[in-house]
């Protein structure tokens, strides 16, 4: 049986995927925040290795709304859990969104 840690999250397929979701979780700042992070590291990032102004509670619900919405992927690594940007199922969904928020000013 998996441990909490090691466990697999659960993810919507592409077809799952809504924009109203998606446009809800890129218009808070620290979502957005994190979500240009990510696009800047294509192998992912250890979400404890975030540099965010919230606390790790924070951090994690913030976390659940991009990964529930599509926007990010988490998987188990070792005691840690990586996210990654779903920039291939974004962009064949909505072909420019994630380009448009990236270049958007900040």
């Amino acid at each position: 049986m998996a441990t909490t840690e090691t466990a697999a999250l659960p993810h919507p397929s592409r077809a799952e995927m809504r924009i109203d979701a998606v446009l809800h979780a890129l218009a808070d700042p620290v979502r957005l925040q994190i979500v240009r992070e990510l696009a800047d590291a294509p192998g992912g990032i250890a979400c404890g290795t975030l540099d965010l102004p919230v606390g790790k509670s924070t951090v994690t619900h913030h976390l659940r709304t991009l990964r529930e919405a599509g926007v990010i992927r988490t998987r188990p690594e070792g005691t840690s859990r990586i996210s990654t940007l779903r920039r291939d199922d974004l962009d064949a969904l909505y072909p420019g969104l994630l380009d448009g928020v990236l270049a958007a000013e900040r």
